[in-house]
């Protein structure tokens, strides 16, 4: 399968005065974002349609991005949601017998823009050492100062409440795909999916918040065997309550926890009632209504390679990562212990509170892309619950 696209020019300006002139791919037309970059070979699919990066143009640090192509039931959400992509040369062969179609005819559908042929190391290594900032991205004009000008109209990531554009409308109830359940059947080798392991009469009932929740981690609820009930993020706490769950989840999703008054108020409300289980977003989202404060790192974790040590076990987990706030490990009440922290910088990276039922790690455990190393963390969600319901004596 091949690709063909014009040979249009592209010129990426970031807002401190730094340009890289290119080739287009995708979309045409202009666009402004935070740019970041992720340091996967793989998994580029996946990044696109993840929610968390609303609001972001996303630099591949691997040179070679698209050569197996784009296969639906890989997208983490419904739509692209990269403002744009960048890579050091796309692949305009897409050579997987999964493949429906190429990255480019994908990113043109979707409106995405993408800049190749530009020398994406040292773009790298300038935001590594500048920090994540504003860009902007053109196929219209080229000159530096009036595209600097335009990556300065883009609103600054702190503050900015991101979750309103990606968070469902209504409620439902997952269900995965009929293909998607034949490969939840396969995690962890050839197993079926488990059956309710519980004294219950009924499924354990999770409501999960989606706050840009990706589809796999919905899945992988799934696959524990839970009834997983998916709720706007502006749902208060009694109506959560009022579905009877035995466990809430709060999900990833982009943006700056800190503007999210109206989601930290009713998480505050559900505190101590039922059990609580938070990934990335959702694990800030615990810190702030426990107390604590969160701030932006300089540019992020964004990949699928970074260490982090259980500090209960000692063991070392290569997890992925996209967020660019963090949880001050400081600011966190003494009642609650930090349960595992990133090797690369000290940062908080999961807390839990025994007493109020919650854990919450900030990396994403459901490995789309990425490792498998941390999915045990969704049946250690099911035990809470379990042990919830366990008769006191």
């Amino acid at each position: 399968m091949r690709s063909i696209r014009p040979n249009i020019p592209a010129t990426l300006v970031l807002e401190d005065g730094t340009t890289f002139h290119g080739r287009s791919f995708g979309a045409t037309g202009e666009t402004t974002a935070e740019i970041i970059f992720h340091t996967g070979m793989t998994g580029y699919q996946e990044v696109i349609t993840d929610p968390s990066y609303r609001g972001q143009m996303v630099i591949m640090t691997y040179p070679l991005i698209g050569n197996y192509g784009v296969t639906s039931i890989d997208n983490e959400s419904s739509r692209a949601q990269v403002s744009a992509f960048i890579v050091k040369e796309l692949s305009v062969l897409a050579s997987n017998w999964r493949a429906e179609d190429t990255l480019h005819n994908f990113l043109a559908s979707q409106g995405v823009m993408g800049i190749e042929g530009i020398d994406t190391r040292a773009l790298v290594l300038h935001v590594r050492s500048a920090g994540a900032m504003r860009a902007a991205l053109s196929t219209e004009r080229h000159d530096t100062e009036s595209l600097r000008a335009l990556a300065l109209t883009e609103p600054p990531m702190d503050g900015r409440d991101l979750v309103k554009d990606v968070t469902t409308p209504v409620p439902y109830e997952h269900q995965p795909s009929r293909e998607k359940i034949s490969l939840l059947r396969k995690i962890g080798g050839d197993e079926p999916i488990p059956e309710w392991k519980t004294d219950l009469s009924r499924p354990l009932h999770v409501v999960a918040y989606d706050f840009g929740v990706k589809r796999n981690i919905l899945d992988l609820l799934y696959a524990q065997g839970f009834k997983v009930t998916v709720v706007p993020a502006r749902t208060t706490a009694s109506d959560v309550l009022a579905l009877n769950p035995d466990g809430v989840f709060l999900s990833n999703g982009p943006g700056d926890p800190a503007a999210l008054g109206y989601i930290i108020k009713e998480i505050q409300n559900l505190l101590g009632k039922v059990p609580l289980f938070g990934i990335c977003l959702g694990h800030q989202l615990l810190g702030l209504a426990l107390g604590g404060r969160t701030y932006k790192l300089k540019f992020g974790h964004h990949g699928a390679n970074h260490p982090v040590k259980d500090i209960l076990t000692n063991r070392v987990e290569i997890t992925s990562q996209n967020h660019g706030f963090c949880v001050d490990i400081d600011s966190l009440p003494s009642t609650c212990r930090v349960t595992h922290i990133n090797l690369n910088d000290q940062t908080v990276e999961g807390f839990d509170n025994e007493d109020l039922r919650l854990f919450c790690v900030q990396y994403h455990p459901e490995a789309a892309p990425g490792p498998h190393d941390s999915t045990y963390l969704f049946a250690r969600f099911r035990e809470w619950m379990e042990k919830s319901h366990a008769p006191t004596a």
